[in-house]
């Protein structure tokens, strides 16, 4: 089955460790310690997004340490732009909409 970022984000468990990754990578175990489940089910989630290619594993000694791999999570940033086009063409025409009302109520005063 292929696997893509979107595959990635799916579940819960995953944006989490994803999340925990943006800041610093972290071995394994660190990782599985943030969770309420076992060591072997975060391994999982960790193996199914080196799968779908959002973060990178390097071995260093007997640990291995999980990165983030930003530039493939770009393709949701991309998939979402004309959404977020949307939202604030939106945004624009109610704070346009709110300033002419907040205008003609000062005219009233």
């Amino acid at each position: 089955m292929k696997r893509d970022v979107f595959n990635a984000i799916a579940d819960p468990t995953r944006r989490s460790i994803l999340m925990s990754l943006t800041t610093d990578s972290q071995n394994v175990n660190a990782l599985a310690d943030q969770f309420d489940m076992s060591r072997q089910a975060v391994s999982l989630h960790i193996k199914y997004l080196q799968e779908c290619g959002v973060i990178s594993i390097t071995k260093e000694g007997r640990e291995r340490y999980c990165s983030v791999k930003a530039e493939k999570l770009a393709e949701v940033a991309n998939w979402l732009e004309p959404f977020r086009k949307m939202w604030t063409g939106k945004l624009n025409q109610l704070d346009s909409l709110l300033n002419e009302m907040q205008s003609k109520s000062y005219k009233r005063s």
